[in-house]
């Protein structure tokens, strides 16, 4: 079990709220059989000489974090870790499977791979490693950045925008015609008004042509009847009309909208291979998962048999089972299988000279170096084959989509086709009808009441055409209406406009936004780190963010690219640019720390990850570690260091220390 060093809590800033207490119970990790540790917030030190299981402890925080990266004890089959933080808990097992390690449960993060770069800085860490290797910085700093999410929301937010500018377009073009239409309301209440005065002055003539005319009074209302039954007919085939002149412009538009949709359709590229590229995806998580394992069990043994080199043991005893692991043997003989077959076995406990030893460390170096390259290969195909599997869906469900269209249209233009059946039909029984109606009122014209007919026909066409003019009215009123809403709703388009061009800038801005803070936030501690580290005739350590023409295809295209820049000074005080290549181990692994320090606050991983771990710092001196230490504190919640006890000694007292196993 692990023993505390009581100490007091040193004050945290970095947080109003501490997240509490962490327990871990671990069975089987690394070299760990079995133990209960609580981390409390603020600086661990894991403080042990070498092969004391502080490494196995890193592995098993991670584990309870969600990687992949942990080993399970050589000697046995299953492990497990169990995090309490707060009130939640987490719990993860692993099972040897083969030379992999299977995982079950869940962890703290559900995609550890911002964190595995940025967050766990163990040694064989990507981004640590990055600026001693010359790697990529640009692409390890934007790999956790999805570009084609960032494409489709640019899309989206653009398309959003047109609709609105569509919008807009349309309620300046109403715009333009109210004066027009609020002309010809005035005209149409002018005539209605005149129609009614001349009604009246014909209803007062009728009234006086009738007096004491009984046999008028039957004839006026029988053919009173007759026109009102015609102008109601009448009315009704008008709006028969206007239904059927309805139906067929939106059949007209429907099918316009078909036509469109079916060409969109056959446009479309036909996803296939979904589900053997879903293997393949799945083939290469494996492999990655397997890849990781053996970079880890690599690791492990390099570290092990360094540490024994630099013991200056030159005699391998055979109880490396217990000290190390029994599957070292296994792995070793796994491992280099192709590498030097010429190479005794460490294993069997026999004595070897030191250089072969020095000769299989070197040769483990390389083949560690390999495995990782080819790590970074499965990744870059991992990602552009689940990119590709995206594009997949999104053609599968934009067909769905549209056929799903193409079937509501075929329902609706059948629906349509219906109903202007329906009106054609109700159209020729009114004509019919009418024509009925107009010979019975030419009858009425063969009496001897001509002039009262006369009378009568006209005020009937008054009442008719006042009622046309009152529906009229009342058409150009609601259009009135709907364009000055319309125009009321252009104020909040706009806002809406505005609201989402600048999303849209935003958006464009993105991926140059994040470049830009990694390169300032690497300077800024860069340079900050330096002057606490006080490193001789080493002035400046910096990024400069510049551009590069490469071939992408048949084109020529312009990336982004992180160039590292040194500056040191001589004796003379005189400055001078260097290379990473000059830099002692000590200022290449400061470095990188600084560099994956970057990334961790790019990605605002201090807001979704309570834990930082540090490992394998012993190329940097111990007052130097202790500065880096302080540093790195004010940025985690957790931040869990492996020292060797001569390392440790330097470190703030105020920092609670494990000692012992």
């Amino acid at each position: 079990m692990f023993k505390w060093t009581w100490r007091p809590l040193p004050p945290v800033s970095l947080q109003d709220q501490q997240p509490g207490v962490a327990s871990f119970a671990v069975e089987n990790i690394g070299g760990i059989t079995s133990t209960d540790v609580d981390v409390e917030p603020g600086v661990t030190v894991l403080v042990g000489d070498n092969a004391t299981n502080r490494t196995s402890f890193l592995q098993a925080i991670m584990a309870a974090m969600g990687s992949d990266q942990a080993s399970l004890k050589a000697d046995v089959d299953e492990g497990r870790v169990e995090m309490t933080l707060g009130e939640d808990e987490y719990k993860r097992t692993l099972e040897a499977a083969g030379d992999a390690v299977h995982y079950e449960g869940d962890g703290y993060l559900d995609d550890p791979t911002v964190a595995e770069l940025f967050a766990f800085l163990h040694e064989a860490n990507e981004a640590r490693l990055a600026v001693s290797r010359g790697a990529d910085l640009h692409e390890l700093i934007m790999r956790p950045i999805d570009v084609e999410e960032i494409k489709q929301e640019i899309e989206r937010l653009r398309d959003e925008k047109g609709s609105i500018n569509d919008k807009l377009a349309t309620i300046e073009s109403r715009k333009r015609d109210l004066p027009e239409l609020e002309q010809r309301r005035d005209t149409v209440e002018a005539e209605i008004e005149s129609k009614r005065e001349e009604l009246a002055e014909l209803e007062e003539t009728i009234d006086k042509s009738s007096n004491n005319i009984e046999e008028s009074q039957r004839v006026k209302a029988e053919f009173e009847d007759a026109l009102e039954e015609l102008r109601s007919v009448r009315s009704e085939l008008e709006t028969v009309r206007r239904d059927i002149e309805t139906q067929q412009e939106s059949i007209s538009s429907l099918r316009s909208e078909r036509s469109e949709l079916e060409t969109e359709l056959s446009e479309l590229p036909d996803p296939e291979g979904d589900d053997e590229l879903a293997d393949q995806i799945e083939t290469l998580r494996n492999r990655r998962q397997s890849l990781n394992s053996e970079i880890s069990d690599l690791q492990s043994l390099i570290n092990y048999n360094q540490e024994r080199l630099e013991e200056e043991d030159y005699e391998l005893l055979g109880d490396v089972e217990n000290d190390a692991g029994s599957r070292n043997g296994d792995v070793t003989d796994q491992l280099l299988e192709d590498v030097d077959e010429d190479v005794v076995c460490w294993t069997c406990g026999s004595r070897v000279q030191r250089d072969q030893i020095e000769e299989t460390v070197e040769s483990l170096e390389d083949l560690r170096e390999q495995k990782v390259r080819t790590l970074n290969d499965v990744n870059d195909t991992l990602d552009e084959d689940e990119t590709r599997r995206r594009e997949i869906e999104r053609t599968r469900q934009r067909r769905e989509e549209i056929e799903r269209e193409l079937e509501d249209i075929d329902a609706e233009v059948e629906r349509r086709e219906e109903r202007l059946s329906t009106l054609k039909d109700s159209r020729e029984e009114l004509t019919e009808e009418i024509e009925h109606l107009e010979t019975a009122v030419d009858e009425f014209e063969d009496t001897n009441f001509e002039e009262i007919l006369s009378l009568h026909r006209e005020a009937n066409q008054l009442e008719f055409d006042i009622e046309r003019l009152e529906s009229s009215l009342e058409d150009v009123t609601e259009e009135i209406a709907e364009i000055e809403s319309m125009i009321e709703e252009a104020e909040d388009l706009r806002e809406q406009r505005e609201r989402l061009g600048e999303e849209l800038t935003d958006a464009r801005t993105r991926i140059e936004q994040i470049e830009k803070e990694a390169v300032e936030a690497f300077n800024k501690h860069m340079d900050a780190i330096l002057d606490i580290l006080e490193y001789e005739n080493l002035d400046r350590i910096w990024i400069d963010r510049t551009t590069e023409s490469v071939r992408q295809g048949r084109e020529t295209v312009d990336r982004t690219v992180f160039e590292l820049h040194v500056v040191r000074t001589t004796d003379n005080d005189v400055a001078y640019d260097d290379t990473i290549d000059h830099l002692s181990e000590s200022e290449r692994k400061v470095t990188g720390l600084v560099f994956a320090l970057a990334g961790y606050l790019v990605h605002d991983l201090h807001e979704d990850i309570p834990f930082m771990l540090l490992d394998s710092l012993e190329a940097i001196d111990s007052e130097r570690i202790a500065r880096l230490i302080d540093y790195f504190a004010e940025y985690a919640e957790f931040l869990v260091v492996a020292l060797l006890p001569e390392d440790a000694q330097a470190v703030d007292d105020d920092y609670r220390r494990l000692t012992s196993l």
